[in-house]
C-alpha cells in the first residue's frame, strides 16, 4: 500500500510506522501528488491512502489520473476535517473511502484491509454526512425524486443481486453478505461486480449510495470503519 501526504509526520512518519507493525501490510510513502502518480505507476499498490489537500497536484487530481489504469488501486482520502464538498468530489471520482487523520491508530490497519478486500471505509463523522454531500454536489436529489422501483438499473438486477445490494448498502463486507445469503464469498464477489457494472458506478461505495438514493426502501447504508 502507499501513503501519500505532504505532512512528514503523517505521510512518512507516524502513520507509516503504525501500519508497518502489521505483518500483512507492506508500506510505501510519497510526499506529494507528483511523486504519488509515479509511485503508483511503478509499484501498482493495492491500496492508497491519499491526502486531499497538497500543493501543485492535490489528492483529487491524483485520484482522477488513476482512471486511466486498467486495475486502479482502492483509494481512501485522508483529511484533517470533514468537508462534504471534498467527500462528494472524491466519491464522484471513484474513491472507496474517506478517513480523518485523527482516526485511532488501530483503525488504520483495519481500514487498509477492508479496502484491499474491496470494501469502502468512512470515518464515523464523515459517514453521517457523506450521503447528503454526495447528493448535493452531484444533483442527485432530483434524480431521487424521479426514481422508482421501475428504474431500469434496478430492474436489470437479479433477485440475488438486489439482496446483495441491500446488504452491501448496510455496510456489510463480502464474507458477511455470504453468510447472510448462504452463498460462497466468491459468488458474492461475482454478484457485487455485476451490480457495479449494471448500475454504471465505479465501486461498491457508489453502488451503496445509489441504492440508498434511488431505492430508499431497499437500502439504508451506514458508512463507518
Amino acid at each position: 500500500m502507499l501513503i501519500v501526504d505532504d505532512d512528514a509526520l503523517i505521510g512518512a512518519g507516524l502513520l507509516q510506522q503504525i501500519l508497518e507493525t502489521a505483518d500483512d501490510i507492506e508500506v510505501l510513502a510519497a510526499c506529494d501528488g507528483v511523486q504519488a502518480i509515479k509511485e503508483i505507476a511503478r509499484c501498482r499498490p493495492d491500496v492508497v491512502l491519499l491526502d486531499v489537500r497538497m500543493p501543485e497536484v492535490d489528492g483529487p487530481a491524483v485520484l482522477s489520473s488513476l482512471g486511466e489504469q486498467d486495475s486502479p488501486p482502492a483509494v481512501a482520502m485522508l483529511t484533517a476535517f470533514s468537508d462534504e464538498e471534498d467527500v462528494a468530489r472524491a466519491l464522484g471520482m471513484g474513491a472507496a473511502g474517506f478517513l480523518l487523520k485523527d482516526t485511532a491508530p488501530e483503525d488504520f490497519a483495519h481500514a487498509v484491509r477492508l479496502l484491499a478486500s474491496g470494501n469502502g471505509v468512512f470515518s464515523p463523522l464523515i459517514g453521517r454526512s457523506v450521503i447528503d454531500g454526495y447528493l448535493g454536489s452531484h444533483e442527485r436529489r432530483d434524480a431521487c425524486q424521479r426514481a422508482s422501483a421501475e428504474d431500469p438499473r434496478w430492474v436489470s438486477l437479479t433477485l440475488r443481486e438486489r439482496e446483495a445490494l441491500t446488504l452491501l448498502s448496510t455496510g456489510l463486507s463480502n464474507p458477511e453478505i455470504s453468510r447472510k445469503l448462504l452463498l460462497s464469498t466468491a459468488t458474492v464477489k461475482e454478484h457485487v461486480s455485476s451490480i457495479i457494472m449494471k448500475l454504471g458506478v465505479a465501486n461498491r461505495v457508489q453502488a451503496a449510495v445509489l441504492a440508498h438514493t434511488l431505492y430508499p426502501r431497499a437500502a439504508s447504508p451506514d458508512f463507518s470503519c
